[in-house]
């Protein structure tokens, strides 16, 4: 067959067969549309599906057809993260500074404290570790993604259940949006390559200079225009951030974090967001799923998700509930506020991406990380679902 009909064969199966099992089996309350895709993914992954029928998987899933495909995941996450990076309303967490420092901080901290304990544990054992990586890179990677929240993730389920305008929802948002400045931060520190330390600050200097004259020139274009225009503006950035040795997904981010939140519709960018998420995304799913490996045994790798999921949902409900000590919340906020924000989804597997790409983290290190956000994200929505109706009936 030829490679566009393999692709196509590729394509259709990535779209069917995540959607069928996710109507016909209903899973929406424990696993909404983008697990049941992350899963699919796995399955189709060389661990499961090229392990039991190698012939069937060689044959689909030539170096041709993966080199497309990636193509296309590289894209549609690029512009997953860089609308991430829109999502970021600066001047709201300034106004309300205190709450959504302290919150971040404890929300970020906490986990990342656990995350590096259960790394270090880890790193007693040989086979988790990738061949670049040094021990805290690698220790402060896991840890890292530990204390993710997805936030792009997030805004889908606020809206699913009735709580994204409200004003819990946005104070929820803001704690997220602080915390993801600090996680791509984090990771442009841990893919720093100190040989290339001039490119990389040469990179920084004019991507200031650029985005002072990008929010200059932004009010003047017209409206209709202005995605188009963010759209150029994230190429230049991916592309410069990779050419300095930093990964073109920290460029992404930052190119969405510098524009103002407001000079985008937020109906763009909400059609904008919906429409990758329908579009590109299954593609990467499936890229991240060839990616999963079980060199050091399954039982090993699920050993170790669990570890990883125990640091990261108790980190991140720890440092929840102090928060919600320190600023006198309502009962149940820290346990429902708690819950949102340690799904994991789809900015870690990103995350984990890129510590796979750079060597920090091994093949099965990933293939954990990865069920361990697939559980965590699983666990969000029926734990949510019977705190927010506890919150809603309980005395303010």
């Amino acid at each position: 067959m030829s490679t566009s009909e393999l692709f196509l064969i590729a394509l259709l199966i990535i779209f069917s067969l995540p959607y069928l099992v996710w109507r016909l089996a209903d899973t929406d309350n424990y696993a909404p549309l983008v697990v049941v895709q992350i899963g699919a993914g796995i399955l189709l992954g060389p661990g499961v599906l090229g392990a039991q029928f190698p012939q069937v998987y060689q044959a689909i899933f030539t170096p041709s057809v993966l080199g497309s495909l990636n193509g296309l995941a590289w894209w549609g996450v690029m512009l997953f993260v860089w609308i991430a990076g829109l999502e970021l309303d600066l001047v709201q967490a300034w106004t309300h500074r205190r709450e959504s420092v302290i919150t971040a901080a404890l929300a970020l901290g906490s986990p990342l404290v656990l995350g590096c304990v259960a790394a270090y544990a880890m790193v007693l054992e040989p086979g988790w570790m990738g061949p670049t990586a040094t021990q805290w890179q690698f220790v402060l990677g896991v840890a890292m993604s530990c204390a993710v929240t997805a936030l792009p993730i997030l805004v889908l389920f606020l809206e699913k259940l009735h709580i994204l305008r409200t004003d819990l929802g946005q104070r929820i948002l803001r704690y997220a949006s602080l915390d993801d400045i600090l996680i791509w931060g984090v990771l442009a520190l841990i893919l720093m390559d100190y040989q290339r330390a001039g490119l990389q600050l040469v990179f920084l200097l004019l991507f200031v200079l650029l985005s002072w004259c990008l929010r200059a020139i932004m009010p003047r274009v017209p409206v209709r225009d202005r995605l188009y225009l963010g759209l150029v503006w994230l190429a230049l950035c991916a592309l410069a951030a990779d050419v300095a040795g930093l990964h073109f997904m920290v460029g992404a981010f930052l190119a969405g974090v510098v524009i103002d939140a407001h000079a985008i519709d937020q109906a763009q960018r909400d059609a904008l967001r919906n429409n990758v998420l329908l579009l590109m995304m299954p593609v990467f799913f499936l890229s991240t799923g060839l990616r999963t490996q079980w060199g050091l045994g399954g039982s090993a790798v699920f050993v170790a998700a669990a570890w990883l999921l125990l640091a990261a949902v108790s980190g991140k409900l720890l440092g929840v509930h102090l928060a919600g000590r320190i600023l006198g919340w309502k009962r149940g906020e820290a346990s429902l506020i708690g819950w949102l924000l340690q799904t994991k989804a789809l900015i870690m597997i990103i995350f984990c991406n890129i510590l796979l790409d750079k060597g920090i983290i091994s093949n099965d290190a990933f293939t954990a990380l990865l069920l361990m956000a697939l559980a965590s994200t699983m666990l969000t929505v029926p734990v949510v679902n019977r705190n927010l109706r506890q919150y809603l009936g309980s005395p303010g």
